[in-house]
């Protein structure tokens, strides 16, 4: 059963199109949404509605890894990503949707991410845990402005 929901809230010094892309693209997704100490593969990530995206992380320290993947369900440039997940691994069963809100602010963008239908095996406070360093990452790629 999964039923484990996690809510957080950030607001990032970059306009919307630049985080959304973050999103989107394989490479920006491997450097910043494995929470610390773990690496990111991108086995595939077909960013379009009905798409699918597959990737592994992989622990640094014990070099044990876990896969998942799924759809995209909703696109809208530069506002909304809603995707599913699902984990390889049979005992942590059950589809994932995590959806991602954007809006432009004075200061940038309000980001807020949802992410329900964690498997109940998955501690909640640890998926907090790992937002909350995978969006300091988001962060140091997304908010440096560098000139061309």
């Amino acid at each position: 059963m999964a039923t484990g929901t996690v809510r957080l809230h950030r607001v990032l010094r970059a306009p919307p199109e630049r985080i959304y892309r973050a999103f989107l693209e394989a490479d920006a997704v491997a450097r910043w949404l494995p929470p610390f100490g773990f690496t990111c593969t991108v086995h595939h990530l077909d960013a379009r509605v009905g798409g699918t995206h597959k990737m592994s992380f992989r622990n640094f320290s014990s070099g044990h890894s876990h896969s998942f993947g799924g759809e995209y369900l909703e696109l809208v440039p530069g506002q909304k990503i809603r995707y599913s997940d699902r984990f390889d691994d049979a005992n942590l069963p059950g589809n994932m949707t995590t959806t991602v809100t954007l809006k432009a602010v004075s200061c940038g963008t309000e980001l807020s991410v949802v992410q329900e239908g964690i498997p109940d095996v998955i501690p909640t406070e640890m998926c907090y845990l790992g937002w909350q360093e995978s969006l300091v990452m988001l962060a140091r790629l997304v908010e440096p402005d560098i000139p061309g």
